[in-house]
Order: C-alpha cells, then sequence, then structure tokens
C-alpha cells in the first residue's frame, strides 16, 4: 500500500499525483468517494490529476478525453485505451492506495523508468 495523505487534506472536487512509477492520481468525488487510477492519459503524455473532474469522470486537460474513475474506461475520444484503476482503502484517517498488478497502458512514447 502507498499511503497518499490525510484524508482531511484532500478536498472534495480535488486530485493529488503520486510521484510513483508509473504516478498515480488520487480524487476525492463531490460526493466523497475516493478514486485512484493511473495519473497518464493514454492518448498523449498529459496528467489526469490537472483534469476536470465532474461527478465520477476526469476529463483529460490536454484534449479533453474522459475516464470513468470507477472502472478507468475511456468515455469520450480522443483516447481509446483505458486507464488502470487502482484499489483506495482510507485507514486511521489516511488514504492509501493499492498498486494494480495489471499492466498500465501508458501513451505512445511514455515508458516506465528503466525501460527503454
Amino acid at each position: 500500500m502507498i499511503p497518499a495523505c490525510p484524508l482531511a487534506s484532500l478536498p472534495r472536487g480535488e486530485a493529488l499525483r503520486l510521484d510513483v512509477d508509473p504516478p498515480i492520481a488520487v480524487f476525492h468525488t463531490d460526493d466523497g468517494d475516493i478514486f485512484a487510477i493511473d495519473d497518464t492519459c493514454t492518448h498523449q503524455d498529459a496528467s489526469l490529476a490537472d483534469g476536470w473532474l465532474e461527478g465520477c469522470e476526469i476529463e483529460c486537460p490536454l484534449h479533453a478525453s474522459r475516464f470513468d474513475l470507477r472502472t478507468g474506461q475511456v468515455d469520450a475520444p480522443p483516447a481509446k485505451r483505458p486507464v488502470r484503476t487502482h484499489r483506495v482503502v482510507v485507514e486511521d484517517g489516511v488514504i492509501c492506495v493499492v498498486p494494480s498488478d495489471a499492466p498500465p497502458n501508458l501513451p505512445p512514447g511514455v515508458t516506465l523508468k528503466g525501460q527503454a
């Protein structure tokens, strides 16, 4: 598990980027739900934590692709592949992310650190 931050320090409607490889974005929706997905849009290298959160969807700030935070599925092009989702646990008031074992769907030209 990766400790992200205290729940009280991530206001509703906000996101937090975790600098792991690949980066993970943690979202606190207006309804109070917490979600975690890979932070990189699958269409082009852009941080989804910098996007626009509406309900359970995040809109990429670069080309307006939208992803469902619950499933990672693409809800609007130009992205075609989903983002990887991660399990979130809140323990003792701290948001923790349990990284997925699935491989990430990185955009063209983006690689994991240590890979060419």
